[in-house]
């Protein structure tokens, strides 16, 4: 990795571990970044849990458990020396990528996981007339008259069988009219 490629923006990574290391990797991590004052290019770690129910002799049982077994969830900004932490931490076989640069995830897999939050910038307003791309209601036009961004989904009125029908839709599936 050479000087050239540092990307000062922080963005998320994937790190493979060896299996039940996940928190240990975490743990021992924040405190490296810590003690080494690295804040700076360091700003989540996470091992993604999901909750999950399970019903045992008629008793409910909620425990976590790992989304993603053998990997932890790094917002870094990477450069020779946050990457070099990382690598050298004890538990940590290596960031999931090609070769030795570590990829980036995709906004798109960060949108996807559910666990940043990610704006979507969108070219339509209030108003504008839109197209819905894919879906049940691929094809359809109408005219945008909410924008959730905390949802990533607007709300556009079409007209569904002769009347006006308010309808939530992924920004992702809306292309503005000229």
């Amino acid at each position: 990795m050479s000087q050239k490629d540092y990307d000062m923006v922080p963005r998320w990574y994937v790190v493979h571990t060896y299996s039940g290391y996940e928190n240990k990797v975490k743990t021992d991590l924040e405190k490296t970044i810590k003690n080494r004052e690295l804040e700076d290019f360091f700003f989540d770690i996470i091992v993604p849990m999901e909750e999950q129910i399970e019903i045992k002799d008629g008793q409910k049982k909620t425990n976590l458990k790992k989304v993603f077994p053998g990997y932890v969830l790094i917002k870094m900004i990477v450069t020779e020396n946050s990457w070099y932490i990382v690598r050298n931490t004890r538990g940590v076989t290596g960031f999931v990528g090609s070769g030795t640069d570590p990829i980036p995830l995709s906004d798109e897999e960060i949108r996807k996981m559910g666990f940043d939050s990610v704006p979507i910038n969108v070219d339509y307003s209030i108003d504008d007339n839109v197209k819905i791309i894919g879906g049940p209601l691929d094809n359809y036009t109408g005219i945008v008259k909410e924008i959730k961004k905390d949802k990533n989904k607007a709300v556009v009125l079409v007209s569904m069988f002769g009347r006006e029908t308010p309808v939530e839709v992924e920004f992702s599936q809306i292309q503005k009219l000229d």
